[in-house]
C-alpha cells in the first residue's frame, strides 16, 4: 500500500478507523486531495496527463462515486432512524 496515492489512503484510513452514518456524510477529502484532484482534471482538458497520472485521476474518480454512493446510503440510514 505505500505506493497508493495519498487521497485513497485517506480514505481508507476514514473507514479503517470506523464509521457512522453521520461521520460518513460529513466527510470531506482534505484540502490537499481536492486540489491535487483539481489540478489533474484541469492538466487532463489541457491533454497534458502522464498516463501515471491518468490512473491516479481514475482512482480518485472511483472513490468519489464509492462516496458518493456511501453518502446517500447514510443519508437513507439516518432518515429511518428520525
Amino acid at each position: 500500500m505505500s505506493d497508493a496515492h495519498p487521497a485513497y489512503l485517506e480514505f481508507i484510513d476514514f473507514i479503517a478507523a470506523g464509521t457512522t452514518p453521520k461521520e460518513i456524510v460529513a466527510f470531506r477529502p482534505s484540502v490537499e486531495a481536492q486540489d491535487r484532484v483539481a489540478n489533474l482534471i484541469a492538466r487532463e482538458r489541457e491533454g497534458d496527463l502522464s498516463a501515471e497520472e491518468k490512473t491516479e485521476l481514475d482512482c480518485y474518480l472511483d472513490l468519489e462515486h464509492i462516496l458518493r454512493v456511501a453518502k446517500a446510503r447514510a443519508e437513507q440510514i439516518l432518515a429511518s432512524e428520525s
